[in-house]
Protein backbone atom coordinates (compact mmCIF):
# COMPACT_ATOMS: atom_id res chain seq x y z
CA UNK A 1 0.00 0.00 0.00
CA UNK A 2 0.96 3.60 -0.54
CA UNK A 3 3.78 2.86 -3.00
CA UNK A 4 2.41 5.29 -5.58
CA UNK A 5 -0.33 7.23 -3.84
CA UNK A 6 1.39 8.51 -0.69
CA UNK A 7 4.25 10.29 -2.50
CA UNK A 8 1.72 11.89 -4.83
CA UNK A 9 -0.45 12.77 -1.84
CA UNK A 10 2.35 14.74 -0.20
CA UNK A 11 3.95 16.23 -3.34
CA UNK A 12 0.97 17.26 -5.44
CA UNK A 13 -2.11 17.44 -3.27
CA UNK A 14 -0.58 19.28 -0.29
CA UNK A 15 -3.47 18.14 1.90
CA UNK A 16 -1.27 17.50 4.91
CA UNK A 17 2.20 16.75 6.08
CA UNK A 18 3.77 13.47 7.07
CA UNK A 19 3.70 14.53 10.72
CA UNK A 20 -0.03 15.29 10.63
CA UNK A 21 -0.80 11.98 8.95
CA UNK A 22 1.36 10.13 11.49
CA UNK A 23 -0.47 11.80 14.37
CA UNK A 24 -3.83 10.84 12.89
CA UNK A 25 -2.80 7.20 12.43
CA UNK A 26 -1.23 7.01 15.90
CA UNK A 27 -4.40 8.43 17.45
CA UNK A 28 -6.57 6.03 15.49
CA UNK A 29 -4.32 3.14 16.53
CA UNK A 30 -4.62 4.22 20.16
CA UNK A 31 -8.40 4.39 19.93
CA UNK A 32 -8.50 0.94 18.34
CA UNK A 33 -6.24 -0.41 21.10
CA UNK A 34 -8.31 1.09 23.89
CA UNK A 35 -11.62 -0.05 22.40
CA UNK A 36 -10.42 -3.55 21.53
CA UNK A 37 -12.23 -6.39 23.28
CA UNK A 38 -10.33 -8.92 25.31
CA UNK A 39 -8.52 -11.48 23.22
CA UNK A 40 -9.23 -15.20 23.34
CA UNK A 41 -5.67 -16.20 22.64
CA UNK A 42 -4.83 -18.39 19.73
CA UNK A 43 -7.60 -20.72 18.74
CA UNK A 44 -7.00 -24.16 17.45
CA UNK A 45 -6.82 -23.75 13.73
CA UNK A 46 -9.21 -25.95 11.91
CA UNK A 47 -7.55 -27.94 9.15
CA UNK A 48 -8.90 -27.02 5.78
CA UNK A 49 -8.56 -28.95 2.57
CA UNK A 50 -9.54 -26.31 0.04
CA UNK A 51 -9.66 -22.54 -0.40
CA UNK A 52 -13.42 -22.71 0.04
CA UNK A 53 -13.07 -24.10 3.56
CA UNK A 54 -10.36 -21.54 4.30
CA UNK A 55 -12.73 -18.72 3.34
CA UNK A 56 -15.56 -20.33 5.29
CA UNK A 57 -13.49 -20.72 8.46
CA UNK A 58 -12.12 -17.20 8.05
CA UNK A 59 -15.62 -15.77 7.63
CA UNK A 60 -16.92 -17.57 10.71
CA UNK A 61 -13.92 -16.48 12.88
CA UNK A 62 -12.46 -19.94 13.40
CA UNK A 63 -8.88 -19.11 12.38
CA UNK A 64 -6.02 -17.35 14.09
CA UNK A 65 -5.57 -13.71 13.16
CA UNK A 66 -2.23 -14.18 11.46
CA UNK A 67 -3.67 -16.84 9.15
CA UNK A 68 -6.26 -14.44 7.76
CA UNK A 69 -4.28 -11.20 7.94
CA UNK A 70 -1.07 -12.05 6.09
CA UNK A 71 -2.36 -13.92 3.02
CA UNK A 72 -4.92 -11.22 2.24
CA UNK A 73 -2.49 -8.41 3.08
CA UNK A 74 0.16 -9.78 0.72
CA UNK A 75 -2.36 -10.48 -2.06
CA UNK A 76 -3.88 -6.99 -1.81
CA UNK A 77 -0.49 -5.28 -1.84
CA UNK A 78 0.67 -7.28 -4.85
CA UNK A 79 -2.56 -6.40 -6.65
CA UNK A 80 -2.34 -2.69 -5.81
CA UNK A 81 1.32 -2.44 -6.73
CA UNK A 82 0.86 -4.34 -9.99
CA UNK A 83 -2.11 -2.21 -11.04
CA UNK A 84 -0.32 1.04 -10.25
CA UNK A 85 2.88 -0.10 -11.92
CA UNK A 86 1.01 -1.19 -15.06
CA UNK A 87 -0.76 2.16 -15.09
CA UNK A 88 2.49 4.09 -14.71
CA UNK A 89 4.17 2.37 -17.67
CA UNK A 90 1.09 2.78 -19.85
CA UNK A 91 -0.18 -0.81 -19.95
CA UNK A 92 -3.57 0.04 -18.43
CA UNK A 93 -6.14 2.44 -19.65
CA UNK A 94 -7.94 4.61 -17.14
CA UNK A 95 -11.08 2.47 -17.25
CA UNK A 96 -9.03 -0.71 -16.78
CA UNK A 97 -7.37 0.87 -13.76
CA UNK A 98 -10.81 1.71 -12.38
CA UNK A 99 -12.02 -1.86 -12.89
CA UNK A 100 -8.99 -3.41 -11.20
CA UNK A 101 -9.27 -1.08 -8.22
CA UNK A 102 -12.97 -1.81 -7.88
CA UNK A 103 -12.22 -5.55 -7.74
CA UNK A 104 -9.47 -4.93 -5.20
CA UNK A 105 -11.88 -2.76 -3.19
CA UNK A 106 -14.39 -5.62 -3.00
CA UNK A 107 -11.58 -7.98 -2.00
CA UNK A 108 -10.51 -5.42 0.62
CA UNK A 109 -14.02 -5.25 2.05
CA UNK A 110 -14.00 -9.03 2.51
CA UNK A 111 -10.53 -8.81 4.08
CA UNK A 112 -11.69 -6.12 6.50
CA UNK A 113 -14.67 -8.13 7.71
CA UNK A 114 -12.57 -11.27 8.08
CA UNK A 115 -9.80 -9.51 10.00
CA UNK A 116 -12.25 -7.77 12.35
CA UNK A 117 -14.06 -11.04 13.04
CA UNK A 118 -10.88 -13.06 13.62
CA UNK A 119 -9.02 -10.35 15.54
CA UNK A 120 -10.08 -11.78 18.89
CA UNK A 121 -8.11 -14.91 18.00
CA UNK A 122 -4.64 -13.51 18.69
CA UNK A 123 -2.17 -13.25 21.56
CA UNK A 124 -2.46 -9.58 22.50
CA UNK A 125 -4.56 -6.50 21.96
CA UNK A 126 -1.70 -4.70 20.22
CA UNK A 127 -1.84 -7.21 17.36
CA UNK A 128 -5.59 -6.83 17.21
CA UNK A 129 -5.37 -3.04 17.03
CA UNK A 130 -2.53 -3.16 14.48
CA UNK A 131 -4.42 -5.51 12.17
CA UNK A 132 -7.56 -3.41 12.39
CA UNK A 133 -5.57 -0.23 11.73
CA UNK A 134 -4.03 -1.78 8.62
CA UNK A 135 -7.47 -2.62 7.27
CA UNK A 136 -8.54 0.99 7.79
CA UNK A 137 -5.43 2.29 6.04
CA UNK A 138 -6.48 0.31 2.99
CA UNK A 139 -9.60 2.46 2.76
CA UNK A 140 -7.48 5.59 3.17
CA UNK A 141 -5.42 4.33 0.21
CA UNK A 142 -8.55 3.89 -1.90
CA UNK A 143 -9.81 7.30 -0.81
CA UNK A 144 -6.59 8.99 -1.92
CA UNK A 145 -6.77 7.19 -5.24
CA UNK A 146 -10.40 8.23 -5.78
CA UNK A 147 -9.57 11.87 -5.04
CA UNK A 148 -6.64 11.75 -7.43
CA UNK A 149 -8.66 9.92 -10.07
CA UNK A 150 -11.51 12.45 -9.99
CA UNK A 151 -9.80 15.76 -9.31
CA UNK A 152 -6.18 15.26 -10.45
CA UNK A 153 -6.14 12.68 -13.27
CA UNK A 154 -3.21 14.27 -15.08
CA UNK A 155 -0.97 13.62 -12.10
CA UNK A 156 -1.92 9.96 -11.90
CA UNK A 157 -2.28 9.04 -15.58
CA UNK A 158 -0.24 9.68 -18.69
CA UNK A 159 -2.91 11.40 -20.74
CA UNK A 160 -0.87 11.93 -23.89
CA UNK A 161 -0.92 8.33 -25.13
CA UNK A 162 -4.54 7.31 -24.79
CA UNK A 163 -6.95 8.47 -27.45
CA UNK A 164 -9.96 6.54 -26.14
CA UNK A 165 -9.52 7.63 -22.54
CA UNK A 166 -8.29 11.14 -23.30
CA UNK A 167 -11.50 12.77 -22.10
CA UNK A 168 -11.00 11.25 -18.66
CA UNK A 169 -8.05 13.60 -18.18
CA UNK A 170 -10.23 16.71 -18.27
Amino acid sequence: MFAHSLPLFFMHLNMGSFLELSIIFATLGGVLYISAPLVNGLVEDKPFSSPLYYCLYAWTAKLALWRVFWPFFIALNIGLYTADYAMSIGEFTVSSWDDVHFMLFVFGCFWTVVVWRNSINCLSQIWMASARLMTLTLFFEFGVKIVMRIYYPRILFDCSHRVLDYMVCF
